[in-house]
């Protein structure tokens, strides 16, 4: 093993060092206390620069920006539809509130670099560690390629000083935004997260909805009953789910089986004594329908009992339904018999309530029988079949015109101001994501592919700059001092600070949602998993998506501007 080492391999062979760190990356990222973790990103950095000290191997730079280009425009794309939603007015508060984080965050961070003297590439580092946006590596580096009047040497040694401020700021600037907004500004102002989101849970579901009906809207329970009450005897299968429903109770025959035949489903089906019944129900319904007292003894019938059943994805988008709550969807017609098992908004499992109105672009995860559940995705959107082929087409043009519309620049004092190539995948992929979302027959990205270039992609990339950092690292850190640390660690709180004031006082943003809205600004995973973790709920997660994406795109550009502002 030794000689194996000695003779260094990856010298010939760089490929083979940078799926080496990624591995280690991921093992390191499961470190983790309670619900936060190093994380993937932050650990395939930390194995890169110990790896690149090692090893000593340059991996060319084409690979990097090839991953952090497919990286951004998945970004972009992700939170698209988010993104442009939170321009509208319902969602302008939430905007207002991660502008002024985003901004602050700037402000501190380009005052407390200016103070210690650092230059673009710790400035950058530091901006990217402190706020948890592991993006400013990669736009901070393709800034500091264009700067005028640096030699390659000097170039080189900025751009790692990037990394080595990030890896040094990052970790701390995570633990203290999830501790500050889990426990410390709850503890300070005396609110119990648990009790508030439990109460604005309550709130928010639809007047007059038992909660016990609400939490049983994702049980739903197949039974079969031998028809032998007189109660049923003579009616319809539409009458009897017409009464139920008006009675509050979800309940539907959904087959019948009659003189060992199963018949074809028909609303008008008149009953007979000695029907064997297929009944589809909420739990806590069918228990308070008591179906042995109105329709028979249970029976275990296993070909009425396993007809074909569905789970379709369906993007919302028509104009109809959007802006219709989950408790009034439930009372359309074509919900009868379907039920909605999760709501995914900007790509990620979104906490709904009866109450959450359906907005555009919302993918809603219908279930039950084949002959109800395709018409119900009709009347809602566009059903999307759960395919694995990405859309390669679109991708590629996306990233394409994504970096042509990044390569024009003007030129600001002898500074070239560009979006860069990859700074225009980004602006691409919000657009293209928005475009999917309004119109999503085009452009299937399955959710393999979005964490492939998403997360393994920014992975690849940062592994590939801690490998070229490696070698540097010792005498960076030493240039950068472990003061960095401390001026990380307070240019992480102070923009949460003057955020938690802003949309306490002025915006009257309620608790545990203004938490959530706080973690979304600084874009940071661990933060909303403390919180929730602390809530025991998810109803922090509900202010949180529009910050998210507002904060992955401005904080993603500071990269650029504050290398501009240091130069």
């Amino acid at each position: 093993m030794i000689d194996f080492l000695n003779r260094n391999i990856f010298q010939p062979h760089p490929e083979l060092l940078v799926f080496l760190t990624v591995a280690l990356g991921f093992l390191f990222g499961k470190l983790r206390y309670r619900a936060i973790a190093l994380g993937a990103v932050t650990g395939c950095l930390v194995a890169g620069l110990l790896l690149g000290a090692q090893f000593k191997v340059t991996v060319d730079g084409t690979v990097k920006n090839l991953f952090f280009t497919m990286f951004l425009f998945a970004l972009g794309y992700k939170v698209g539809p988010q993104f442009f939603r939170g321009l509208k007015k319902d969602g302008m508060p939430q905007v207002i509130n991660a502008v002024v984080v985003c901004v602050t965050g700037l402000l501190v961070c380009w005052g407390f670099a200016a103070m210690l003297g650092y230059g673009p590439g710790l400035s950058a580092g530091l901006l990217g560690g402190a706020l948890t946006q592991s993006a400013v590596i990669g736009v901070a580096q393709d800034a500091i390629g264009n700067l005028p009047g640096l030699s390659a040497d000097q170039i080189k040694n900025e751009e790692n000083l990037v990394a080595i401020g990030y890896a040094v700021t990052y970790p701390l600037g995570t633990i203290l935004c999830a501790m500050l907004l889990a426990n410390v500004i709850p503890r300070l102002y005396r609110r119990d997260l648990a009790a508030e989101s439990a109460a604005l849970a309550a709130e928010l579901d639809a007047p007059g909805d038992n909660p016990d009906l609400a939490e049983g809207y994702y049980e739903v329970v197949l039974r079969a009953y031998r028809l032998e009450r007189p109660d049923l005897v003579g009616r319809t299968i539409d009458d009897f789910e017409q009464q139920q429903k008006a009675l509050g109770h979800r309940i539907y025959l959904t087959r019948v089986r009659r003189d060992g035949a199963i018949l074809d489903h028909d609303q008008s089906t008149v009953l007979r004594e000695g029907d064997v019944l297929a009944v589809s129900a909420l739990r806590g319904s069918l228990v308070a329908f008591d179906a042995r007292t109105h329709i028979g003894a249970e029976t275990d019938d296993v070909d009425l009992l396993g007809y074909q059943t569905e789970t379709l994805h369906v993007v919302a988008s028509d104009k109809e339904q959007l802006g219709k709550s989950i408790a009034e969807l439930r009372r359309e017609p074509f919900m009868v018999g379907v039920f909605v098992d999760k709501l995914y908004r900007s790509g990620a499992e979104f906490p709904y309530r009866l109450s959450t109105k359906l907005e555009r672009g919302d993918t809603v995860i219908l279930s039950g029988p084949k002959r109800l559940v395709d018409p119900a995705g009709r009347a809602l959107g566009k059903p999307v079949p759960t395919s694995f082929a990405t859309d390669m087409l679109w991708v590629g043009l996306g990233i394409f015109l994504g970096g042509c519309v990044g390569i024009p620049a003007l030129t600001v004092s002898g500074v070239p101001i560009s979006l860069s190539t990859s700074g225009g995948a980004l602006i691409m992929g919000l657009v293209f994501g928005w475009i999917r979302g309004r119109y999503p027959t085009y452009g299937n990205v399955p959710p393999g592919a979005q964490w492939f270039m998403d997360t393994l992609g920014l992975c690849l990339f940062v592994a590939v700059v801690g490998i070229n950092a490696g070698p540097s690292f010792t005498s960076g850190l030493s240039e950068a001092g472990w003061g960095l640390l401390l001026w990380g660690a307070v240019a992480t709180v102070i923009p949460l600070v003057v955020g938690f004031l802003v949309g306490h006082y002025v915006q009257k943003i309620r608790f545990p949602i203004l938490m959530g809205v706080l973690a979304g600004d600084q874009t940071t995973t661990a933060a909303i998993g403390a919180i929730n973790e602390s809530s025991k709920s998810q109803i922090p997660t509900l202010g949180y998506t529009i910050p998210y994406a507002v904060g992955n795109v401005l904080l993603t550009i500071w990269g650029a501007v504050i290398v501009i502002l240091h130069h």
